[in-house]
């Protein structure tokens, strides 16, 4: 495994956006199906990133073990790897198969995992267990092609995990929602969840080791998440660093007519309301196809906090991953 950390290269500058200011098959955990509303939000004061600082290369133009579009992507920042999903090459929009690729840190294949009946893909969370790596992703896919509920299980290369298979755990965070997906905040470690309830889409936050042990009853924060005052409402990705959630919403070039339609908004977890943006991101702007393709926190070995932005590239059956990150804190 790569235990190198990503080094700085020519900057793509982002900018206001001035247009539009603004281990069984068993459920491990069944939630407490909170009322509508936030919680109390506790979750302790911290740096955000300024999203209209620059973004930097990680890497370009780097395939993947399919050759479909990526999808989420995730960092294990003890373990110094990095984790990449897409649909599975040949498997149809709805039926919830994928593919992670293990990559190192210049973008080379280090090993991947085929998972069938699970969901989307828009966002996966990492959890390190000694030198393993345990991803959390949605499982049990609906007929829309995401997922019911949410898995989590150790990444084990060359191998195809089914959605009933005993090496998942299952979690149902909350009585009566669907549409799971979930991201990690590897700083502070915790696991953020995306879900469905009653027309609304909600954000709650957790302790990792509470959520790995089934426990979602008391989270941190919860909100119904805010309108956005986007460019493109297609909802592409989201992460959390301390105190902030970050979204991605944007299209690719082929659907939007060749402009730059990607945005970052950061929301403040505690309140449940923007605290910076939308701000468009040009990261990537000269690449073909371009579509915005998930968002992860990384932290260097040296300390720094990145926000990773993903972007899917090349022409169809030959698409390409794509990293950038910011690193300005405020």
């Amino acid at each position: 495994m790569s235990s190198s950390t990503p080094s700085h290269s020519p900057a793509f500058l982002s900018r206001r956006n001035l247009l539009r200011a603004g281990g069984g098959l068993g459920l491990a955990a069944v939630g407490l199906g909170l009322g509508t509303g936030a919680a109390s939000a506790a979750v302790p004061a911290s740096s955000r990133f300024d999203l209209t600082e620059p973004s930097y290369d990680l890497f370009r133009g780097k395939t993947l073990h399919d050759s479909t579009v990526q999808q989420g992507f995730v960092f294990d920042n003890v373990n110094r790897r990095l984790f990449v999903v897409q649909r599975r090459d040949g498997s149809s929009e709805t039926a919830g198969d994928l593919c992670v690729t293990q990559l190192d840190f210049d973008g080379n294949q280090v090993g991947y995992m085929h998972l069938t009946g699970f969901g989307h893909g828009v966002s996966i969370g990492a959890q390190a267990v000694g030198t393993s790596t345990y991803l959390w992703t949605e499982t049990d896919t609906s007929g829309s092609g995401y997922g019911t509920r949410l898995a989590r299980f150790k990444f084990t290369s060359g191998t195809t995990l089914t959605n009933t298979s005993s090496a998942l755990t299952k979690y149902m965070p909350v009585a009566g929602a669907t549409s799971y997906t979930c991201a990690t905040d590897p700083v502070n470690d915790r696991l953020i969840v995306r879900y469905l309830l009653n027309g609304d889409r909600y954000i709650s936050v957790h302790s990792l080791s509470a959520a790995a042990a089934g426990d979602f009853g008391n989270p941190l924060a919860r909100f119904v998440m805010p309108t956005l005052d986007t460019v493109s409402s297609v909802f592409q990705g989201y992460t959390a660093y301390g105190q902030y959630l970050y979204v991605l919403t944007g299209t690719s070039y082929e659907a939007n007519g060749n402009i730059v339609d990607s945005e970052v908004t950061a929301i403040d977890i505690n309140t449940g309301k923007v605290a910076q943006g939308p701000v468009l991101t040009k990261a990537g702007s000269t690449l073909t196809f371009r579509e915005p393709e998930g968002l992860a926190i990384y932290q260097t070995a040296a300390g720094e906090v990145r926000l990773f932005l993903g972007f899917a590239s090349g022409e169809a059956g030959d698409r390409r991953s794509n990293l950038f990150y910011k690193n300005a804190l405020v």
